[in-house]
């Protein structure tokens, strides 16, 4: 609103001069001295006049301009003014909004580093609905990322104020993804020394920072070069099977639901009919419908093979293999909280 206001007055003013000049040249003034009137006139230079005013139409009509002039450029100024004002103000409230969402997020989690990895999880995380913040010191990935919508904090994930600005205290999961191997060990430090709970993911570039990222405090460490080896492998070895089982993205899930399955995590909630019982009669009472592939306690171990004589408790969760409608009616039944995996 405050720029349509500014270029009214431009308009205005234009036509003012236009205007003017012409009634000057109408009363036999030279093109040139009727423009260079009616500028002095209304920017209020106050050179004098260019011909006599000799007569009272000409009077009247220099007082009109006057007038008319000053208030074109008053209104203007005001305009820029307004602009700025109402620029400074949206800005204002924007860092007002956005602090105060980042004190009301919980649950969430925080990507460290906005490089190639940290667009890709970023994506993926907001095409879940998956709440998260992304932590950067480059100004320019930070405009990228609150162009995509994203909520950001621009500083480095080393240090503590940056992380807590983030909400660490709150956040269920930290991911650092940065290409150097010691900020992320660093990062890794910090950010278990703030939150002992919060379950991190670290990036590594050398097998060798696996075991050093691991005594930092990582819950668990990706190393997209040997992921990327063998997923290069499987497919020299393998062509049909990863042909099969990858889509352009290699992700195995893509291709599952395509055949109506689904890999989910399903955690037991409190009350639940299945609190109690072992993986072994729960396997049976599902029959073929849905197939438990591994057993996740409640304490964050994961227990792929043996777990069939494990009794179910609160916290717990079952990763099962199953056709989408299964796990729906499935939900519908039992007091279940689910987690997609893939």
């Amino acid at each position: 609103m405050a720029l349509r206001k500014v270029y009214l007055g431009i308009a205005g003013l234009i036509l003012i001069i236009l205007g003017s000049t012409a009634f000057y040249c109408a009363a036999g003034w030279p093109f040139i001295d009727s423009l260079f009137m009616v500028v002095i006139t209304v920017f209020g230079v106050g050179y004098g006049e260019v011909h006599p005013l000799d007569t009272v139409g000409l009077k009247v009509f220099t007082m009109i301009v006057i007038v008319a002039g000053s208030s074109a450029v008053v209104y203007i100024f005001g305009g820029f003014v307004r602009l700025v004002t109402e620029g400074e103000i949206q800005r204002t409230l924007g860092k007002l909004k956005l602090k105060r969402t980042m004190e009301e997020i919980t649950n969430h989690a925080i990507v460290c580093g906005y490089g190639r990895i940290g667009q890709i999880l970023a994506h993926e995380l907001a095409e879940a609905k998956f709440p998260f913040v992304v932590v950067d010191l480059d100004p320019e990935r930070i405009a990228s990322a609150e162009a995509h919508g994203y909520l950001c904090v621009r500083g480095s994930a080393t240090e503590e104020d940056c992380l807590l600005s983030a909400g660490i205290e709150r956040a269920k999961v930290l991911a650092t993804v940065l290409p150097q191997d010691t900020l992320n060990v660093f990062i890794t430090l910090t950010a278990r020394n703030l939150n002992r709970s919060i379950r991190i993911m670290a990036r590594g570039e050398h097998p060798s920072t696996e075991k050093k990222l691991k005594q930092a405090g990582a819950d668990e460490v990706v190393l997209p070069a040997s992921i990327g080896g063998h997923r290069i492998a499987n497919s020299i070895i393998r062509p049909s099977v990863m042909q099969f089982l990858t889509d352009a993205k290699g992700l195995v899930g893509h291709d599952l639901k395509y055949l109506g399955l689904e890999v989910d995590e399903l955690t037991i909630a409190h009350d639940a009919s299945f609190e109690g019982k072992s993986v072994h009669d729960i396997q049976k009472q599902l029959k073929a419908a849905l197939l438990v592939i591994a057993l996740k306690q409640a304490d964050g171990r994961v227990m792929r093979e043996h777990f069939e004589n494990h009794r179910m408790r609160e916290g717990d969760a079952l990763v099962v293999l199953g056709r989408s409608s299964d796990l729906s009616r499935m939900m519908d039944k039992e007091q279940m909280v689910r987690t997609e995996l893939l």
